[in-house]
């Protein structure tokens, strides 16, 4: 059953003005500057951190997009995510204390400008820059579709898929340029709270309104769909779309840049263990959404539609709410995306090659492009290309190309600035042309062999190349930290 479009509007509208209330008084607190605006002057406590990197993450992606993946796939879309979360904790726990020691020595900002200081090139940033901006797009629109697909869905086609995405597109807006990252740091912790809230709502009441509790729930399944309890995706394809998303905390830069934002190492800490109990419970609940889902509405021709599908068979004040639930994790997570690469393209095109521009005037232009930005993601999305999960993944699988050169930002001190670039350009331009064409030679994705190109080429135009002076004392600085801290 259609819900009734001004019951969704009113859902919508009273959640926004809360989060407008978060954003007001984290303006009230705004100091000036870049830093204070892309990353809060790296003073974020440890909830706000913690929920801030989990909404960063966390988009519409799992409550639309994995839901869909376990709809279709079953538990092999457990597996996939779980996969992800795993590489995610790892990564962080390496990385993100190497990253924020960096951060706070050298006052970088953005992911980019780390690259172009450590190998003293502002070409390695400026390629790093594009890079991350033309891949990131699709994933931006990933959000904004999601939320379309989910209103068109439950109004029954009387809000449709463009208002839902222009609904997204302002909340992103007013968010992200209101007070930079204090306000969506606030209004993120509000937005993870209610995502897994709502999440937890909708399973609950799912499982004993139309199964009676776990028990038959379980029963059901297996008698019902066996195969889906079973891993049936194959192993290159599988290897296809994780590959890319195992890499995710190093190569999307939103989440690299969260790794500037705490205060200080116990607040870093605890971001990590924090987003990874939240990871894990909310991939849990996705994906027996997506059992649930499948039970009860089996024949979709679209996975994507499960979601929505499934909340026109609750009550309309829960479909509300997990609407809320679903609209708060996409616009989280393109707040974040929008504020991060509108300050690379602030800091490391437009400063880099004027270094004697104010920083009034870096600021000015980034904030300028975050409307651009927000524009150009939402007329993307109006083209709905591809299934939500594929999108991401492909997104991921451009941007991985980049892990090989953070890779020996902090671990080999020979890397060169052409190591960097040559093995950047070219893995992207494989995964463009394995994407592009759907070729994948030997049977395995082009992800794969991009990267493999990516670190050959690092090694060997390193080795031809002279490194940069300042990779002995970088690594130096950042291995002395990492054994004095017992990181």
């Amino acid at each position: 059953m259609a819900i009734y479009a001004g019951w969704i509007y009113a859902a919508v509208i009273i959640w926004f003005i809360a989060g407008c209330i978060l954003s007001y008084y984290a303006r009230k607190r705004m100091g000036r500057g870049v830093a204070e605006y892309f990353i809060a002057n790296r003073k974020i406590t440890a909830i706000p951190a913690a929920l801030t990197y989990a909404a960063t993450t966390y988009s519409a992606f799992m409550m639309v997009g994995l839901v869909g993946l376990t709809y279709k796939l079953g538990s092999s879309a457990l597996g996939f995510e779980l996969t992800y979360l795993i590489g995610t904790v790892m990564l962080l726990l390496c990385f993100a204390p190497r990253i924020w020691f960096a951060g706070r020595k050298y006052g970088y900002v953005t992911p980019a400008e780390l690259l172009a200081k450590r190998y003293e090139s502002r070409l390695v940033g400026l390629v790093a820059t594009v890079i991350c901006m033309v891949m990131i797009i699709p994933y931006a629109s990933v959000q904004y579709m999601g939320i379309g697909y989910l209103v068109e869905g439950l109004s029954g086609g009387s809000i449709p898929f463009v208002v839902g995405c222009l609904i997204v597109m302002v909340v992103v807006f007013v968010y992200a340029y209101w007070a930079g990252l204090r306000s969506v740091a606030w209004t993120d912790a509000m937005q993870a709270f209610i995502m897994i809230v709502t999440s937890f709502v909708l399973m609950f009441f799912v499982v004993y309104a139309f199964f009676g509790g776990w028990g038959s729930f379980s029963s059901k399944m297996v008698e019902t769909f066996p195969k889906y309890l079973t891993v049936q995706w194959p192993l290159l394809a599988y290897m296809g779309l994780v590959v890319p998303w195992f890499f995710f905390a190093i190569s999307n830069p939103q989440v690299f840049q969260r790794c500037y934002v705490p205060k200080d190492l116990v607040t870093l800490k605890r971001m990590i263990w924090g987003f990874a109990v939240f990871g894990f419970i909310y991939t849990i609940v996705c994906t027996q959404l997506g059992f649930m889902a499948k039970l009860i509405v089996p024949d979709l021709k679209v996975a994507d539609q499960a979601m929505p599908a499934l909340l026109t068979h609750v009550p309309t004040i829960i479909a509300l709410i997990i609407l809320v639930g679903i609209v708060a994790a996409a616009t989280s997570t393109l707040n974040s995306i929008i504020l991060t690469i509108c300050s690379m393209l602030g800091r490391d095109i437009y400063r880099a090659y004027k270094p004697k521009a104010s920083e009034d005037k870096e600021l000015m232009l980034g904030k300028v492009l975050i409307p651009v930005f927000a524009i150009t993601c939402f007329m993307f999305a109006l083209s709905k290309p591809g299934m939500i999960v594929i999108l991401s993944a492909m997104a991921s699988g451009g941007m991985l190309m980049l892990v090989p050169s953070i890779f020996a930002t902090f671990f080999w001190k020979r890397s060169t600035a052409a190591g960097a670039l040559v093995s950047m350009l070219v893995g992207v331009v494989l995964v463009g042309i394995g994407y592009g064409f759907g070729i994948s030679p030997l049977g395995l994705p082009m992800t794969v062999w991009g990267l493999t190109a990516s670190v050959i080429l690092l090694l060997t135009v390193s080795y031809a190349t002279n490194p940069p002076s300042i990779a002995e004392e970088f690594i130096t600085y950042i291995n002395s930290e990492i054994r004095k801290h017992n990181m």
